[in-house]
């Protein structure tokens, strides 16, 4: 190789080690973690301290759903910053996210991450893992995979999982369709946003939907096992998950009509 030629590659080298680095200490200022949360006292404060150590040092951000216990002071007294819902509903986890959306949208946040607020084990590395794979691999969606309990995830395992295969199969190979755990670029929320996403339980589900059919790169991230207070609300009696059940459903069947899909179903064996 000429020394032209070398001199040349060194440059194109150290200039993208110097972009690289350079994106690196910019984008560390503009990633935003929110917790959706409602009556998370138990919880909340750890997980906020867990976020804190995130390599990304990003801004900690809870849209509470009007929570009667002591979830927004614990998170003020832990750092982060307390919005609420714009619509008083319940259940209104989607009305939260999109919440969030919006500020970040507004505020210019290149990346926003979704975290559940009832985690019990929840550690640094797992922003890290959700961020990576979204900065360094270039990723548009990042979405975050465990191990549960097996009798944990029942909505999505006999419902989300069994419509995702007729109507949206080729996502049904994702192990959590409805992870809490989710991370996008700007650009991704924005359009998310204009598809009309749902208030409730239905927007985890949305979110994947949308992002697949708009074309998007997504990827499941591995974050080990995942320990959450929710469910032993609900591990004794599983109907006690009928109102997400029939959100989850409802939005599946909704996606599948607005992608002329329903006809999919005269394809089950029954």
């Amino acid at each position: 190789m000429a020394l032209g030629a070398i001199d040349q590659e060194l440059k194109l080298n150290f200039m993208g080690l110097r972009i690289l680095w350079i994106g690196m200490s910019e984008v560390k200022e503009r990633i935003l973690v929110c917790f959706p949360t409602k009556n998370e006292e138990k919880t909340v404060r750890d997980c906020i301290e867990a976020v804190k150590h995130s390599k990304y040092n990003p801004h900690i951000m809870i849209v509470d759903g009007y929570s009667t216990d002591k979830t927004v002071k614990l998170a003020r007294e832990a750092g982060a910053e307390v919005l609420f819902q714009e619509r008083r509903i319940s259940p209104g986890k989607g009305a939260a996210m999109k919440t969030a959306i919006k500020v970040a949208l507004k505020k210019g946040y290149d990346i926003l991450a979704f975290l559940d607020a009832d985690i019990e084990n929840l550690s640094a590395d797992w922003v890290d893992k959700l961020v990576d794979c979204l900065i360094v691999e270039g990723y548009d969606m990042s979405r975050g995979a465990y191990f549960r309990e097996p009798q944990d995830a029942p909505v999505t395992k006999l419902v989300a999982k069994r419509l995702l295969t007729i109507f949206f199969p080729e996502i049904a190979y994702l192990d959590q369709p409805l992870t809490g755990e989710v991370a996008a670029k700007r650009d991704v929320w924005r359009a998310l946003m204009e598809t009309g996403l749902p208030d409730g339980w239905g927007i985890d589900v949305a979110i994947l939907i949308e992002a697949a059919m708009l074309g998007y790169r997504i990827k499941e991230v591995w974050l080990g096992v995942k320990q959450h207070r929710s469910y032993r609300a609900y591990k004794e009696d599983v109907g006690k998950l009928w109102k997400m059940s029939e959100q989850v459903a409802a939005t599946i069947i909704q996606k599948a009509k607005k992608y002329n899909r329903l006809d999919n179903v005269d394809l089950v064996s029954v």
